[in-house]
Parts: C-alpha cells; sequence; structure tokens
C-alpha cells in the first residue's frame, strides 16, 4: 500500500467524506521553503472547502521539536523526510507522503562573479564567506554538509575545510528573521553577511527576484544534492487536516507546487 493510499484509507476511518466544517482551523506547521506554495494551496483549499488554515513556517527540525513538546500541529510539511517519520514511528502521526522535492543552488552576492564549474573554488576560497543554514536544526544545513561530502570526494580535505569556514546564519532558535516579504538569504547576502549561500534552488530564486543583481548559480552534477519533503498528518488531527493533506497531494496542490519551482512526484501527466 503507498504512503497516499493509506492517508486516504485514514480519511475514510475519520469519516471525512461527511460534509462538515472545523470548529478549529488546521494547524499546518510548514518548512520555511515552502511558504509561499504552501500559503497558495491554502488559501485554494479554504475557498473549496470552508475549513481554514493557520500556517506556522520554520526550520523542519525545529518544528519537529515543537511538535514533539506538544505545539497543535494537524499536518506537518518536512522538508525533509526524516522529521515527519520520527514522528509516525512514534505513532504521533500517519505515514509519511512524499509530496514534493527540491535541490540545492548557489544563491551568490552581486559582483561576484561563478559559475557551476567554478563554484567549489569559490567555496573553498578563504576570501568567500560561505553561508549555510543550521544542520539537524534545519534540513537545508543538512543538505549543505552533504554538499560538503560530496566536495570531499572531488577534492580531499574540502569537508574539514568547508565545515570549518561555514557560516551556519539560518535556520537556528535565533536566526534572523526578514522583514514581510523578503528572503532572509537575499536579504544577508546585501548585508554582507555572506557572499555564496547554499539554499535551495527554489528560495534561491525567490530572492534573486527581490534582489536582480544576485545570481542563482546550480551545482554541478558531482556537488549536486536532491531534497526530499515529507507529509504527514497528526493522529490527533481534525477530518479537515486530512482534507487538507489530500487536497496538497492532489492535482490543483501538485500543480501549485510546480509552479513554484519543485519538481512533483503526483501530478499527473
Amino acid at each position: 500500500m503507498s504512503a497516499p493510499q493509506a492517508i486516504a484509507i485514514a480519511v475514510v476511518a475519520v469519516g471525512v467524506l461527511t460534509p462538515a466544517v472545523a470548529a478549529e482551523p488546521v494547524h499546518l506547521y510548514a518548512a520555511g521553503s515552502l511558504r509561499p506554495a504552501l500559503s497558495e494551496i491554502a488559501t485554494a483549499f479554504e475557498a473549496s472547502h470552508g475549513d481554514k488554515v493557520a500556517a506556522t513556517f520554520g526550520a523542519s527540525g525545529l518544528l519537529k521539536d515543537q511538535i514533539v513538546a506538544g505545539a497543535p500541529a494537524d499536518v506537518f510539511a518536512s522538508a525533509n523526510l526524516e522529521h515527519p517519520r520520527a514522528l509516525a514511528e512514534a505513532k504521533r502521526a500517519a505515514p509519511v507522503v512524499l509530496f514534493a522535492r527540491n535541490r540545492l543552488c548557489a544563491l551568490v552576492r552581486a559582483g561576484l562573479t561563478v559559475e557551476p564549474a567554478t563554484v567549489l573554488d569559490r567555496m573553498l576560497d578563504p576570501a568567500v564567506k560561505l553561508g549555510t543554514s543550521t544542520p539537524r536544526a534545519d534540513p537545508s544545513g543538512d543538505y549543505a554538509w552533504a554538499v560538503f561530502r560530496r566536495a570531499d570526494a572531488l577534492r580531499p580535505g574540502a569537508l574539514a575545510a568547508l565545515e570549518t569556514k561555514a557560516l551556519q546564519l539560518t535556520g537556528g532558535p535565533s536566526s534572523p528573521v526578514p522583514p514581510p516579504g523578503r528572503t532572509v538569504y537575499g536579504m544577508l547576502l546585501e548585508q554582507g553577511a555572506a557572499d555564496l549561500f547554499l539554499t535551495y534552488c527554489t528560495t534561491a530564486v525567490a530572492a534573486r527576484a527581490e534582489n536582480p543583481a544576485q545570481q542563482v548559480v546550480v551545482l554541478p552534477d558531482a556537488l549536486a544534492v536532491g531534497a526530499d519533503y515529507g507529509l504527514t498528518v497528526m493522529r490527533s488531527a481534525s477530518p479537515a487536516a486530512y482534507q487538507f493533506a489530500l487536497f496538497i497531494l492532489s492535482a490543483e496542490g501538485q500543480r501549485i507546487l510546480a509552479r513554484h519551482g519543485f519538481a512533483v512526484p503526483n501530478l499527473p501527466e
């Protein structure tokens, strides 16, 4: 049985097919990189179903810890599979569904010339400030370290050098919060906190839209790291939460994710 089928069966089990309006909104806890896409999906869901969605966005590892500590999440959309699987294995959540894919890119400040063939040289350059997110707290940081390990296979010693110089600027409990309508990555480059930032390609593109002089560089195949996004529903969630999860997996939800730059596994041909 596939994970989407398992969720569908759970939907029937809780009687979600009976028309009803939830007394409380669906509490969505989701990776920050999903903010634009899931905000649009939530608006579409509210318009079609009548149930409201209250969203909390942040680093997936921190959100998982909040849920474990009792945060009132109904649906958890993580930038990796590990964090929602931990909840499922603890019998706190339904089976985990792969619902979107992303990958890492390099966001580069204005004035610094970087190409796919030279990105590792720039990352290792002592004069270049390399920004990442925070490993364990934020999957983006874990994926950056996966890039470092790939770099080490190309140039022995690169892992140690990159671990030493990486500036963990986002994804932590005390990381800076950008003003409304801004991405933190573009803001940090603009402020000079980093020259080159390893982040999701979707958020790098959004940052460049706000800062046209910044550059998005696709990592070469030898350094490329993909990101699998996992979706789960808490076992204590309302029927509306299961409806919302199915809406994310629906053709409409998957099309919205695709428009925001994600690769989607559940979109019909």
